[in-house]
């Protein structure tokens, strides 16, 4: 048998034609958390099963915290695969954002149950170490259902972990903002200077210690 990993396209997108396997061998890949200036960056990888289809399933930004609940409740138990994984704050510093993204992605596709014939991620290029076949989807989240589904399962995960953040640092007001650069988390910022949950390679928490030469963590 041909070694699958020869196969998967290296860091770019795939824009020809190919085969497209059956839904139970396919897998979606996507990303939550990116953007926002603490906090993991989480990712999930769903097969969806075509016996148990599950109605709903959209880019995870566009629904309602209380929908987004519903349905990674349901794609956990009719899926046929799914896992969610992160890369932490460290990687994302030492490595950048988008290479911890990638890591998050591979490490939640190294993490199902079964290997599929073809991984399609949302956006427009692709992590180098996957495992099967991939292809790039540009707006992936909104067209590709598993996609969708892992895009709500890598947005659920990150927003609990979110809440969790808010436990331990409460004057950040993770639960509200979410890590995201919102005039309410700057000024907790400027009011607090960073915890260890934020990231100090991002702008403005980098420009805080900046300003604040002897807080510059080791």
């Amino acid at each position: 048998m041909a070694d699958i990993a020869s196969d998967t396209r290296i860091g770019q997108p795939d824009f020809f034609p190919a085969a497209r396997p059956s839904e139970d061998w396919l897998a979606g890949v996507d990303e939550a958390g990116r953007g926002p200036l603490a906090g993991p960056v989480f990712a999930a990888a769903v097969i969806l099963d075509p016996a148990h289809p599950i109605t709903g399933l959209d880019d995870s930004k566009k629904l309602s915290p209380a929908r987004r609940e519903v349905l990674a409740a349901e794609i956990r138990a009719f899926a046929l695969g799914w896992a969610v994984a992160s890369a932490t704050v460290e990687e994302i510093d030492r490595l950048n954002i988008l290479q911890a993204t990638f890591l998050a992605m591979e490490r939640a596709c190294r993490s199902l149950r079964r290997l599929p014939r073809l991984i399609l991620v949302d956006g427009n290029r692709l992590p180098r170490h996957l495992l099967a076949p991939a292809r790039a989807v540009v707006g992936g989240d909104a067209l590709e259902p598993a996609i969708s589904a892992a895009s709500i399962l890598a947005k659920t995960s990150r927003d609990a972990c979110c809440l969790a953040l808010h436990a331990c640092y409460p004057d950040y007001a993770f639960d509200r903002h979410k890590g995201y650069g919102t005039a309410l988390h700057l000024s907790r910022l400027e009011a607090f200077g960073p915890c260890p949950a934020h990231r100090s390679s991002f702008a403005p928490v980098r420009r805080w210690y900046e300003t604040h030469p002897a807080r510059v963590p080791e």
